[in-house]
């Protein structure tokens, strides 16, 4: 097993820059900005050929007892109880505070190993500046950088040095990246927190709950999956502050970096453009996706009958191939098939489509509705084979091809997802005309006796001169 390096302090002391300094990643929001970190973030980090796991907590305050705050600092207790070490960060340019000593305190009551990191150093001396925090207790602080780097390799070895560690590589083979996207306060972390059957990530009653995407392993009916919980994706307009605006981008990266998208809609409001807007970017990505209709739990007839009549209405293009489930995930009703039509869906969007049974596809589509003709001539479909996956991507073959209209490309779109039973992932359908082999070569020129040969047969005819 990878040892745990927890990261724990108050906020914006670097927690999130050593994090990616450690996982050489950009993978947390970092700002001079406190608070931007929420959840627990976990990474991937190596010392040579020593791997270990980087666990990123937001700012601690174990005094608070409500609110996000308190919320934030659950979930630090939690990546506490599952560290083998802890590194608690302090800033050595701020100095001992009375919070640093607050958390100090809370962290010898857990048993845990602590190494005392004086983060901010650079360009200081390091007796100086540490001098003050071993009042904390907890042994000789490390004095670094997380910004530009000083003694970080050597904080690693300190806190890896009494680790067994495995040296063989640990890749986890290919498996679904699941991300759960959507409006903000629409569900997102419940729906994350149900399908774990914990309390992973805060789910709160507040917009902008989630700052960052948080990437979650974990293993059902002996599969494994990544989750990632995303910031909700507002109008552009409204998106003002610096943090959400990175909380933005790290959503687009997630919808990129993922193989199955869950869309996340919210029941008691109207399905917005917004809803929409959201939709067209992931079938843009050409991911995967599973539609969760939310809080569907206390609704009357008539506005399920409104909402699902809302979906048919601005989320057409996505209903030929996408499932969609009613759910609450707050009370965990409509939930069993979540996971049946994600593994369907990764399943399609990585599907293996053999050249020979897509060529006999293609015919027997042409054979029930051939395309329409384009002036004089009819387009010809010869053959066709894959050209990717994840969206699946299939390329036809033939003559005249580039007159194909849109409405027979999407009418093959549909017959190839019937024969293959390609459901929850969309499907591309790319044209390649061949070219003619003889349209760049020029006849030689005729000899004198052949030009008069060619001329009389023009003139007296093929019996006498032929």
């Amino acid at each position: 097993m990878k040892p745990a390096l927890v990261l724990v302090g108050r906020p914006n002391v670097g927690k999130s820059t050593l994090f990616n300094r450690l996982t050489r990643s950009r993978d947390a929001i970092v700002a001079d900005i406190p608070g931007l970190t929420r959840d627990r973030h976990y990474g991937q980090g190596r010392l040579g050929d020593k791997p270990y796991l980087v666990v990123d907590t937001g700012g601690f305050e174990p005094m608070v007892t409500e609110g996000i705050l308190h919320k934030m600092a659950e979930q630090t207790r939690q990546a506490i109880d599952e560290a083998d070490m802890v590194l608690f960060i302090v800033d050595g340019r701020t100095g001992l505070t009375p919070h640093d000593k607050i958390i100090a305190g809370q962290l010898r009551k857990t048993g845990r190993k602590i190494i005392l990191v004086v983060n901010k150093t650079e360009g200081m001396t390091s007796s100086a500046v540490t001098a003050e925090f071993h009042e904390l207790g907890l042994g000789d602080p490390c004095a670094i950088s997380a910004a530009h780097g000083d003694n970080v390799n050597d904080l690693v070895e300190l806190a890896l040095a009494n680790f067994t560690l495995p040296h063989e590589n640990e890749e986890i083979e290919n498996h679904p990246k699941i991300a759960i996207v959507g409006r903000p306060n629409v569900g997102k972390s419940t729906l994350v927190n149900t399908l774990l059957g914990e309390e992973r990530v805060i789910a709160f009653d507040q917009p902008g709950t989630t700052r960052d995407s948080i990437y979650i392993d974990f293993d059902r009916n002996g599969r494994h999956y990544t989750l990632i919980d995303t910031a909700g994706l507002r109008r552009q307009g409204k998106v003002i502050e610096t943090a959400e605006k990175f909380s933005v981008i790290k959503t687009l990266q997630a919808i990129e970096d993922a193989n199955v998208v869950v869309l996340v809609l919210d029941a008691k409001n109207e399905i917005s453009d917004q809803d929409a807007h959201i939709a067209g970017f992931i079938l843009e990505a050409g991911r995967a996706l599973v539609l969760a209709v939310n809080k569907w739990d206390g609704l009357e007839d008539y506005q399920r009958d409104t909402i699902k009549s809302a979906i048919a209405r601005k989320l057409s293009f996505l209903l030929n191939f996408a499932k969609v489930h009613y759910i609450s995930a707050l009370y965990g009703t409509g939930m069993k098939g979540i996971l049946p039509s994600i593994n369907a869906a990764y399943a399609a969007a990585m599907a293996r489509l053999p050249t020979p049974k897509l060529t006999r596809a293609l015919l027997a589509a042409v054979e029930k509705q051939q395309p329409p003709r384009a002036g004089v001539s009819r387009p010809k479909l010869r053959y066709a084979h894959q050209g990717g996956s994840n969206p699946p991507l299939i390329i036809i073959h033939g003559n005249g091809l580039d007159r194909v209209p849109q409405t027979y490309q999407r009418y093959l779109e549909n017959m190839f997802r019937e024969s293959f039973q390609l459901e929850g992932t969309p499907l591309r359908v790319e044209f390649r005309t061949g070219s003619n082999p003889y349209a760049e070569k020029r006849p030689a020129p005729l000899s004198e006796a052949e030009a008069e040969r060619a001329h009389r047969r023009r003139r007296y005819g093929r019996k006498k001169y032929g």
